[in-house]
């Protein structure tokens, strides 16, 4: 399986952005307003549809992946940071009104975090380097 590998990774990295982007927009729009489109159900089954693909090939990834690659405990730092997302961003797109931005950029900062984290293989990030890890 690992002559997938690289096919793999490229789903996952592309739907990495394609749900990143997807929720900043349903997010801005909620800010904006507009929030029945955000709702609506397109752009929420294409997020559930991304998230699912998502999943999956992150879920391909850590089966077909030697065990020595996770054991510096970059993947345990971007899984914890998940709920954190998912939470934040549920309630940007549905909790209480005057919550919602706070809410949005949390979610975002959850994001970016994980995905740095992702780029440098390090539970700590961009900021490993000024660690001097």
């Amino acid at each position: 399986m690992i002559e997938f590998y690289a096919d793999i990774r490229l789903v996952h990295i592309v739907s990495v952005i394609a749900s990143g982007s997807l929720f900043l927009f349903r997010g801005l729009l909620v800010q904006v307003g507009r929030g029945d489109w955000a709702l609506a159900p397109v752009p929420r089954y294409l997020s559930y549809a991304i998230d699912t693909t998502l999943l999956a090939a992150a879920l391909m990834l850590l089966t077909i992946l030697p065990s020595p690659v996770f054991a510096n405990g970059w993947l345990v730092a971007k899984l914890a940071l998940l709920p954190v997302y998912v939470g934040l961003g549920w309630l940007a797109l549905r909790g209480a009104t005057g919550r919602r931005r706070i809410c949005l950029a949390g979610a975002l900062v959850a994001f970016g975090c994980m995905f740095a984290i992702a780029r440098a293989h390090d539970p700590l990030g961009p900021l490993a380097a000024l660690a001097g890890s």
